[in-house]
């Protein structure tokens, strides 16, 4: 049985479902039908994520035998991946992706973090989820990580990255990684799509549709989000007349066209959040040996 031989590892919100797009497309990769299969964090564990959005519990991959089913339809695709945010964030998935794939190549993709937690708070909010302001939201962090909420609602907590990453510099070789900022994947998405391309030893001369995905912002029509995004009658019922790809594909037509602005991120809020990570990212820029004074605007 096939397993992976590279993983897009997060960061959440940060522009990770746009790059699983430009590289499922490439004739010479293969990705994982299902982004975000989690098994690395959850290997032999029941998921039981508690709070609002337990589905993710359904979705979640746990078994060794379920996970390499991800890679059945593997042919003779150079590389071979998937994409699971949660595994950056994660205390135990470095180590058993070293166990079973040591040789694996990984990507990142890091965000200001500030502008991460808020883009998180708007993916709950656009879905239906969150109901506090981002600021109450903040506030009720600590009880939701307590209560072990699914990581999307961790705002704060998820992006200090320093730790986070650390732990992969410290088990794999650094050739072995490529992270990327979000700016840099904004400003040219074609240019860090090559350059995965080539660090996976594919043909980087492919050009992908660069079209963004997942992105967030409020629902124009809210009752039209509630319907694909949670459970109800209709759904279930049609649930097993359509394939799930094409499931899949109108569910992220709608979701596009339906997503209207985001709301504005609270300025104190923003500037409270640069300073409490200040310290990580400098600690960050040392470990990448990357410029990060952006961030702490």
């Amino acid at each position: 049985m096939h397993m992976p031989n590279f993983l897009i590892i997060g960061a959440a919100k940060a522009g990770t479902t746009s790059l699983y797009s430009y590289l499922a497309q490439h004739p010479q990769v293969y990705m994982s039908a299902q982004k975000e299969p989690r098994f690395f964090a959850l290997e032999g564990e029941e998921p039981n994520y508690g709070g609002i959005t337990q589905g993710i519990n359904r979705g979640s991959i746990s078994t060794l035998e379920d996970y390499q089913k991800l890679f059945k339809g593997v042919s003779d695709e150079a590389a071979i991946g998937e994409a699971s945010t949660i595994y950056l964030y994660s205390e135990k998935a470095s180590e058993r992706i070293q166990h079973h794939i040591p040789n694996v190549r990984l990507i990142a993709v890091l965000r200001n973090p500030a502008d991460r937690a808020f883009s998180s708070y708007v993916h709950l909010v656009r879905d239906g989820f969150e109901t506090l302001s981002f600021a109450e939201g903040l506030q009720a962090e600590p009880r939701r990580r307590e209560e072990n909420w699914q990581p999307l609602w961790f705002y704060q907590h998820r992006g200090f990255y320093y730790e986070q990453l650390k732990r992969y510099f410290d088990r794999f070789d650094s050739e072995q990684i490529q992270v990327y900022l979000y700016e840099d994947l904004v400003k040219s998405a074609q240019t860090v799509a090559q350059d995965i391309y080539r660090f996976l030893g594919v043909d980087d001369s492919f050009v992908p549709d660069l079209t963004r995905s997942n992105v967030s912002g409020i629902p124009k029509r809210r009752w039209l989000q509630n319907l694909f995004m949670k459970d109800n009658p209709l759904k279930t019922a049609v649930k097993p007349l359509l394939p799930k790809q094409m499931r899949k594909r109108i569910s992220r037509d709608v979701h596009r066209k339906n997503t209207g602005d985001k709301p504005t991120f609270p300025v104190e809020v923003r500037q409270q959040l640069v300073e409490t990570y200040r310290e990580d990212v400098l600690k960050l820029q040392d470990l990448l040996n990357r410029d990060l004074s952006i961030w702490l605007k």
